[in-house]
């Protein structure tokens, strides 16, 4: 049975979310959920995550999964709000727990914080296979540019989180904590090694100015053209270029208060006394 894939992109983060399904009136997977979030005023909403909700609905889908490609630093998730209104288990690469670790010191994070990976209800390992209904899908692991990323293939369609853009955008940065370009470079020789027509379905697109917004490209369009990574570049090359390259990027404008909330599985904060919920700022450890 071929998947049915309906992606659903957020124009304030440029994230792309994915509903993966095996038919009509059966069971789905959500992949890279948003919430929405207003920095400025510190507001949550939940317009993108009613979309995906509104569209299980129409279908008559049961929400089977909630897949995170990894802990990300652009947005905060929708993971939790999503489980609370229609059920169904949140699901990361294992190695969260290294992120956990990393940002629980960051954030100076009450000593209950665990950082066994404990907030989500299953961690993947590399090769582990789960079913989405009548669908089988298998994990990848494809650390580089997080510790934790991993990529979800169902069929002919990978959906690679962070790891790879567009051709015309290229990959991921690899200066977050644990990143590495060695790394990232092998898993995406892993995922390049996969048969041409494979469909890499992405989670973000930073497109050039008059090229609408786009987020899937096939195994043989990313090795004839990726600006990064396409054939023939060899793996020190790309780590030089992906070193330089980091160097001048700034921080991700929402890093600080996603991170808080998707190291927790997309639960917000607890509530202190007042009854109100608070994100910290760190000065000056950036």
């Amino acid at each position: 049975m071929p998947a049915q894939i309906a992606s659903f992109h957020d124009s304030v983060t440029e994230t792309i979310s994915h509903v993966v399904y095996d038919r009509p009136g059966g069971h789905a997977a959500i992949i890279d959920p948003v919430l929405d979030f207003d920095p400025k005023s510190g507001r949550t909403a939940h317009g993108g995550a009613d979309r995906l909700l509104a569209f299980l609905a129409e279908q008559g889908l049961t929400l089977q999964w909630i897949l995170e490609t990894h802990a990300h630093a652009d947005h905060l998730s929708a993971a939790a709000y999503l489980k609370a209104r229609a059920g169904g288990r949140i699901g990361i690469g294992r190695r969260i727990g290294e992120v956990q670790a990393v940002f629980k010191k960051l954030f100076n994070l009450e000593g209950g914080f665990r950082c066994d990976g404990s907030q989500f209800d299953c961690l993947f390992d590399d090769g582990d296979v789960f079913r989405i209904g009548e669908l089988e899908a298998r994990v990848l692991a494809l650390p580089g540019h997080t510790p934790a990323d991993v990529g979800y293939q169902v069929g002919d369609a990978v959906f690679v989180g962070d790891t790879l853009f567009m051709p015309d955008v290229g990959t991921a940065r690899c200066d977050f904590p644990g990143g590495d370009a060695a790394e990232l470079y092998r898993s995406i020789r892993r995922l390049l090694a996969l048969p041409d027509d494979t469909r890499l379905l992405l989670c973000h697109d930073y497109p050039p100015a008059g090229r609408a917004p786009a987020w899937c490209a096939t195994v043989a369009e990313q090795r004839r053209a990726n600006l990064h990574t396409r054939d023939g570049v060899d793996e020190a090359a790309f780590v030089a270029m992906r070193q330089a390259r980091d160097a001048t990027l700034d921080m991700p404008r929402l890093i600080l208060p996603s991170i808080q909330v998707n190291i927790r599985a997309g639960q917000l904060p607890p509530a202190e006394d007042n009854g109100v919920r608070y994100l910290k700022l760190p000065l000056d450890a950036l």
